[in-house]
């Protein structure tokens, strides 16, 4: 966890469901980013100065009982993209069931795909947008982190709906107050390409574009991620006035599943690469 004394500190914002605990899962987030470090990076770093935003509590009345724990990664299986890729794409061609036919299938429509997926969790991001109250909430307590941590360098990591509402908390204190700093964002499994979202962010600005107090803006993606299958921002998110642009990075989310879950994307050998250089 976070000490006052720390001149950094890592805020983490998760994404869309019923989530546990705030305590469990932020030790849950912080493993995983441990671990990355561990295996990609030969850190053996015993903890972060980090923190956990947790909004899941606004939407449901009791933390998720049954989450999906926090497990440690398999040998060999964290793989930098391209290494990463190259097995899957081989995996999959000597699969004679056509499981990777039906993958690039579904690449083909991958609006409609994201938009699916996202439905399925729909009161989440309905209430957000639809209920003032809801929206202000879980805006405020990441408003709050960050204004009251101003005085430190910032790395902000949010996943799936939670990188949502970062860049709408971000683009408002750089209008309410320019003198904040983010030194960088990162985004994991982030629906911010998908249209609905593009149009919902011009009814509060006049423009899509990098928040003006951040420094650094770093979008990971796995091509498997249905809530992140438009994988490269840049070319719907302008710079900002410092020229800052969001650097697209693609990742291998050794989660499994629907390769969308934070813990994956946390201890990907991209995402240690930054984490090393800010700590």
């Amino acid at each position: 966890m976070s000490s006052n004394k720390s001149s950094k500190l890592i805020i983490g914002v998760h994404g869309l469901a019923n989530k546990p605990e705030k305590e469990t899962l932020a030790a849950w987030w912080e493993q995983s980013m441990l671990e990355g470090l561990k295996k990609n990076s030969r850190l053996p770093v015993e903890s972060l100065d980090f923190l956990s935003v947790h909004w899941a509590d606004v939407m449901y009345p009791s933390p998720d009982p049954k989450p999906d724990a926090y497990r440690g990664a398999k040998s060999g299986d964290l793989k930098y993209y391209k290494d990463g890729w190259i097995d899957y794409v081989r995996s999959r061609v000597l699969d004679m069931g056509g499981d990777f036919l039906d993958f690039m299938k579904d690449k083909l429509d991958m609006d409609k795909t994201a938009e699916k997926v996202l439905k399925e969790k729909l009161p989440d991001l309905y209430r957000y947008y639809k209920e003032e109250e809801i929206r202000k909430a879980l805006r405020g307590r990441l408003t709050q982190v960050i204004t009251e941590n101003r005085d430190k360098r910032l790395m902000l990591v949010a996943h799936s709906m939670g990188s949502i509402i970062a860049y709408d908390v971000l683009r408002e204190l750089g209008r309410e107050d320019p003198t904040l700093s983010v030194e960088h964002f990162v985004t994991i499994g982030s629906p911010l390409g998908l249209p609905h979202v593009k149009h919902m962010i011009l009814k509060e600005s006049p423009i899509i574009r990098t928040p003006s107090i951040v420094k650094n803006w770093t979008n990971f993606a796995d091509r498997r991620d249905p809530v992140a299958l438009d994988i490269h921002l840049s070319d719907d998110y302008e710079k900002n006035y410092a020229g800052v642009r969001v650097k697209d990075d693609l990742v291998m989310n050794d989660w499994g599943g629907l390769n969308h879950k934070s813990y994956g994307y946390l201890r990907t050998p991209e995402f240690s690469d930054v984490l090393k250089v800010f700590i």
